[in-house]
């Protein structure tokens, strides 16, 4: 166990995502959903909600294979950088120093390590500022994309993700348990909302989605209207609905290359500091839907693998516990 201290960490930032066809990514992610593109070369596309200040919220790569890069945090000073790669160093992880200029378009001085969970992500502090586009309603389209509101991430020991975020500082609104508090699935942040990072049990490590916010539900059920009318209808995967774990109104979305993307809004503020964790049971069919549909297995079982710091897969391990296998009627999977 590291004795170093965490880096302080903000929130979660950016998703970084291999594509095996970058301009029909484009298409997707700018011109259907919504989201401006802020930076573009021949490999690489930097893209961002309306309401972000920041460079980017989203990039694209062009690579061989469909899979998670990474995933970034932003921390609070250029210190936390540091912090963050004796942190990690401490736990034995693969870690890499990335200057300025040598990683992701407009971000500075960062470091990226595979954690303990597996997964390829990336700490920084600096990155360059944009245009505000907030009240730029002209240039508002598709679901009119606001911002990244978080990740989530497969990973086949719950527990042991939880502890590992925890340790990094995050809060925890809501869980999954069973009749014994076997822990299914938890949310955990470091902003002020639901989540920044979610843990969906399963075969791992995989990327599950990536959520973004948009501020009003009919902007959920127009995006839906827009893919039905240009016959793309294929994209949705499942919703819309309500979400009971976060109370947020939803739509997954699934990409050219099969990368998940939740639509979501109307989740809720966690900042006081007694915030008390919400605790589903795995047996309430309102966990998933508060509504009780039903949850398609390709939601369960479906995830983008994930690279090492060379761009090699990471070997996935089986989940120890099976959330989809709990005999719950409106899973219709049990």
């Amino acid at each position: 166990m590291t004795s170093s201290p965490a880096p302080d960490v903000v929130r979660s930032a950016y998703a970084q995502l291999a594509v095996t066809d970058l301009d029909a990514s484009r298409r997707f992610w700018a011109d259907l959903l919504g989201f401006h593109v802020q930076y573009e070369d021949a490999g690489v596309l930097c893209l961002r909600g309306t309401d972000e200040l920041t460079h980017h919220s989203l990039v694209l790569r062009q690579g061989g294979m469909a899979a998670l890069d990474h995933l970034s945090y932003r921390v609070r000073t250029p210190e936390d950088v540091d912090r963050a790669e004796r942190f990690f160093a401490g736990l034995g992880c693969p870690v890499r120093r990335v200057p300025r200029g040598q990683g992701t378009p407009g971000v500075g001085d960062a470091v990226r390590v595979v954690d303990p969970l597996g997964f390829p992500v990336e700490f920084f502090h600096d990155i360059d500022h944009a245009e505000r586009l907030i009240q730029r309603f002209d240039l508002h389209r598709g679901a009119q994309i606001a911002r990244l509101d978080h990740f989530n991430i497969c990973t086949p020991d719950i527990p042991n993700a939880y502890a590992h975020y925890e340790s990094l500082g995050f809060g925890c609104s809501e869980t999954i348990e069973g009749d014994e508090h076997e822990l299914y699935a938890a949310w955990m942040y470091r902003k002020q909302t639901v989540h920044d990072v979610a843990f969906t049990g399963g075969a791992g490590p995989r990327l599950h989605h990536v959520g973004v916010a948009t501020h009003e539900s009919h902007q959920v059920l127009r995006i839906a209207d827009v893919l039905g009318a240009l016959n793309e209808q294929h994209h949705i995967e499942r919703g819309p609905g309500r979400h009971g774990v976060s109370n947020a109104f939803y739509l997954y979305l699934r990409d050219p290359d099969g990368h998940r993307v939740e639509i979501y809004t109307s989740d809720y503020y966690t900042g006081d500091p007694d915030h008390e964790t919400y605790r589903w049971s795995v047996h309430d069919d309102r966990r998933r839907d508060f509504w009780g549909n039903a949850v398609i297995e390709s939601w369960y079982k479906e995830a983008s693998p994930v690279l090492d710091l060379d761009g090699n897969p990471q070997p996935v391990s089986d989940a120890l516990l099976d959330e989809s296998a709990v005999r719950v009627g409106a899973d219709g999977l049990g």
